[in-house]
């Protein structure tokens, strides 16, 4: 017999590979950081040995999700400015209040709080963008979270950097620092074409072609970005990222909600990749992204929150559901955007766009054990006729009973292992304090 740490028996396993395949009575071994094997659960027994054995006889096992796209530490501005668009927002509410109280310690101990949020929620890896990119690689390895650090670029001086240059260079000193820890990996992020040079984009792609990281920034978002872009440029700008070189395989166009049709078949043909964030362009008024279309052009889409302070959640069940729903009401196709699809953009798909779909995105022999049990057994839940549908339309995160991130059980019964939540509901009030207070 082979040696395992544990084995999850469960009442059913979605491994996203292969698709639309629902494994009954199976079992998930675990040997070290991957996954061993997936067998019929007599089966398991009979060739593996265990430490442990978990029973989850009500539940349905799905890969760990993946938030896309996330500005973590934000999550200490949940609720600061709502119902609001997004420029009188940033630059009356949000700008001035990270210029006041921004610093490495907000960054910690906000990422802290959103890691806790993420990891109850079901979601083992996120890609993030912020200022003091160190600080929330040093709270995502305090968490055990997987994350992809994003370093932010801007031509917009801040409290935290005086320049492009400062920014990138700050942001590169932050990868070598943590460049060995397992669960991180690092992307170039440039925050967005209206804060990005053309110089500073130059070298932003010279930095991603040197180092092999990809390029993660908003896009589109807005019309208003757009008729900016117009009157300063001439052009629209996805147009100027093409002739600045920045659409390849390796870019995450965050957005995307307002495309022209040759602007989707240009993303297309370049290989690029969407992060859909359709609650946060909901809540900002920003507009519905046109996911069908996009689909049709055989783009790669995976699903992110944006952040706390815009969302207000940092929930990728309520992304899948509003996604599905969404693509559904504005394409009039009830056949738009199916449960597995969607199933697939928070896993699989949001893995392929970070580059990382070797490693994560599904439940595959040989790929790591992050792994997410859903409770399915209460009455809320029933009856069941279709697992993956009622993933997406009927259960949330409050289902989510035990949390495994490379192996390791980091959620056990909806309690945190790495993290002491009271003592994160402490920073947090302290921070809503000294933020609700403007002379602090």
């Amino acid at each position: 017999m082979q040696h395992s740490d544990t084995i999850l028996d469960a009442r059913w396993i979605v491994p996203v590979e292969p698709a639309h395949q629902v494994l009954e009575h199976h079992s998930i071994v675990i040997a070290g950081d991957h996954i061993a094997a997936i067998l019929p659960t007599p089966e398991a027994h009979q060739r593996f040995t265990t430490e442990k054995t978990i029973s989850l006889n009500n539940h349905v096992l799905i890969p760990g999700l993946i938030n896309l796209h996330t500005h973590s530490p934000m999550s200490l501005m949940r609720g600061l400015a709502d119902d609001l668009p997004l420029m009188e927002w940033l630059s009356q509410h949000i700008w001035p209040a990270e210029s006041r109280h921004v610093t490495s310690s907000f960054v910690h101990e906000g990422s802290l709080l959103a890691c806790a949020e993420m990891l109850r929620g079901g979601i083992t890896c996120f890609n993030d963008m912020y200022f003091h990119p160190g600080a929330t690689a040093e709270a995502a390895v305090r968490a055990g979270i997987r994350a992809t650090i994003g370093l932010i670029a801007m031509d917009i001086p801040t409290p935290y950097a005086s320049d492009a240059d400062d920014y990138l260079h700050k942001g590169l000193q932050a990868r070598d620092l943590f460049s060995s820890e397992p669960l991180l990996s690092f992307a170039l992020a440039p925050h967005a074409p209206y804060t990005v040079s053309d110089k500073t984009f130059g070298k932003v792609l010279t930095y991603a072609e040197q180092l092999e990281l990809p390029i993660h920034l908003h896009v589109q978002e807005t019309l208003d970005e757009i008729s900016q872009s117009l009157q300063q440029h001439h052009q629209r700008p996805i147009q100027r990222l093409h002739h600045l070189g920045l659409l390849g395989s390796n870019l995450i166009a965050v957005h995307a909600v307002h495309l022209q049709e040759d602007e989707m078949g240009l993303l297309a043909r370049q290989g690029c990749h969407i992060a859909h964030c359709p609650v946060s362009n909901l809540k900002l008024a920003s507009g519905i992204a046109p996911i069908q279309k996009l689909r049709e052009h055989g783009i790669n889409i995976g699903l992110g929150s944006d952040s706390a302070a815009s969302n207000n959640r940092l929930d990728l069940f309520q992304e899948m559901r509003f996604a599905a729903l969404l693509a559904k009401g504005s394409s009039g196709m009830a056949e738009a955007l199916p449960a597995f699809d969607t199933l697939r953009m928070a896993t699989l798909d949001g893995a392929r766009a970070l580059g990382l779909d070797e490693r994560i995105g599904s439940l595959t022999p040989g790929k790591a054990a992050d792994i997410v049990a859903i409770d399915l057994g209460s009455l809320e839940m029933q009856p069941c006729y279709d697992i993956v549908s009622h993933l997406i339309y009927v259960a949330g995160r409050e289902q989510v009973t035990h949390v495994w991130v490379g192996g390791k059980l980091r959620v056990e019964n909806r309690t945190l292992l790495t993290l002491d939540e009271m003592q994160l509901v402490s920073q947090a009030r302290r921070w809503k304090e000294r933020i609700g207070n403007p002379t602090q």
